[in-house]
């Protein structure tokens, strides 16, 4: 792929993206989260691509890959009014869908092509296929990476303003905002498990399916950047001062600094 594809890709970006737009000041919101959000996801992405040393083409697949990761959730936004897979549909199939229908990855060779689409397809998933390999389990691992990166900024800063003003908060709230969390949840973080989103009942369930993404992270370079901007203390914050959290806390930095010192 050359940089200039890389350009007009951005621009279709920008043209597709606003036809999604209208009167609703409610949507309007949701959509910009998103929007920004995958914008934000590209820059995570550059982060990565330095720290892992890419080729100058795998940047570019990988900014790619990176920009589109969520298209769909904008056709899912406007059409079920929510970004809750569960209750609408899956949205990296949905993203798939709108690559297929648009046509926009045609001018793409098609290896290169099909990286982008199974890296799309992949990024939500609870766990990557045990059996993927090579570029095909890297870009998966990147996009995994760099949209986790991004959605703990938005957790962080949707709490802090929600926390502030809930009444005037204008995005979607998928949960419950209750004291009450679930001891499963709890249980698998302190046995090194991913969380089921199946399970979540609370905001809180979502904040610490949130803490134990950890477990999930491929490369150092990514916690790295976790700890230095202080996600998981600020997540923390936001949950109940209990003993349970203590030792979710204690176990999450724990797993986290260990992964950092081995390298």
């Amino acid at each position: 792929m050359e940089q200039q594809q890389l350009e007009k890709y951005r621009e279709w970006f920008d043209d597709y993206v606003a036809r999604f737009y209208g009167d609703d000041a409610y949507v309007n919101a949701n959509l910009k989260l998103k929007e920004d959000h995958s914008r934000r996801t590209c820059n995570e992405m550059r982060y990565l691509a330095d720290e892992l040393s890419l080729s100058d083409n795998q940047r570019r697949i990988a900014g790619l890959i990176a920009l589109l990761h969520d298209i769909g959730r904008f056709r899912q936004f406007v059409k079920y009014g929510t970004y809750n897979d569960t209750r609408s549909e899956d949205h990296c199939l949905l993203s798939l869908k709108v690559l297929r229908e648009t046509k926009v990855l045609d001018g793409i060779e098609k290896e290169e092509k099909q990286l982008i689409e199974k890296a799309i397809e992949y990024h939500g998933q609870k766990q990557l296929l045990a059996d993927l390999e090579g570029e095909c389990l890297l870009f998966s691992q990147l996009i995994r990476d760099a949209d986790k990166l991004d959605v703990f900024y938005v957790v962080v800063e949707g709490c802090k303003q929600y926390r502030e003003n809930p009444d005037e908060f204008n995005l979607e709230v998928e949960f419950e905002d209750v004291p009450q969390y679930s001891k499963r949840i709890v249980e698998d973080i302190l046995r090194g498990q991913l969380v089921d989103y199946s399970r979540l009942r609370t905001l809180n369930d979502m904040k610490l399916l949130q803490l134990g993404w950890v477990y999930d992270v491929n490369f150092t370079a990514t916690l790295k950047r976790i700890r230095q901007r202080r996600f998981l203390e600020q997540i923390i914050d936001f949950l109940p001062r209990t003993e349970d959290i203590e030792r979710v806390k204690a176990k999450i930095f724990e797993y986290v600094d260990s992964r950092i010192k081995q390298g």
